[in-house]
């Protein structure tokens, strides 16, 4: 017998043994936590400058404007949306857009320069935004392959924290959970940008 099938064995048996009882998960999560919207979208801000992001902050009017000016100003020439984008958004812009589809193969989208999504909902107190692949947000895939994403995300859907914001998810659907630019350290604390996603994030917050 080898020292796996040995220790897989005392598993089995112990869990054999043991009594059958289920134990309860405390759920006391901290619920129902409001701010003044100014205050809101201010932590929510910072939160999101502090991860490296770039914030732009608009009117609802001005979607479509601020979008197409923040791919223009960082030469981002081919953009990909997801399906369920409100088209009128990228209007006005110069570059390619394509439209995404669950028949493109992932390594395929290395192509675009950026990709320009909506949002579910987010956290001011992490500066965490919520994907949940909802029609205007697309696939994962979508938003981890190309360099640059172009977040849209209304004042609205703006949530105090974590729990809050959870609250207004289907738990069934997945979902994408991101708090600033792809970054990550090595051993000797060097950051290294883009390796499990996007290096470049855009956060357009659209109030009024």
């Amino acid at each position: 017998m080898s020292s796996r099938d040995l220790v897989l064995g005392r598993i089995r048996d112990a869990i054999t043994l043991a009594p059958a009882r289920q134990s309860e998960i405390p759920r006391h999560y901290r619920t129902g936590r409001t701010l003044p919207d100014a205050e809101r979208i201010a932590l929510f801000v910072n939160r999101l400058v502090d991860y490296k992001a770039h914030v732009h902050q608009c009117a609802a009017t001005d979607i479509a404007a601020t979008i197409v000016r923040v791919l223009t100003e960082n030469n981002l020439n081919a953009v990909g949306i997801p399906a369920g984008l409100d088209r009128s958004w990228t209007e006005g812009f110069g570059g390619a857009v394509v439209v995404d589809s669950s028949n493109v193969p992932a390594p395929e989208l290395e192509v675009l320069d950026a990709v320009v999504t909506g949002s579910a909902v987010s956290s001011a107190e992490t500066g965490t935004i919520f994907l949940d692949a909802g029609p205007d947000q697309g696939r994962r895939a979508l938003t981890l392959v190309p360099d640059t994403h172009v977040c849209v995300v209304f004042a609205t859907s703006v949530e105090v924290g974590v729990p809050e914001a959870m609250a207004k998810l289907t738990p069934e659907r997945p979902t994408t959970m991101i708090s600033g630019p792809s970054a990550t350290s090595d051993i000797e604390l060097e950051r290294v940008e883009g390796v499990h996603g996007p290096r470049n994030l855009h956060v357009v917050i659209v109030s009024g």
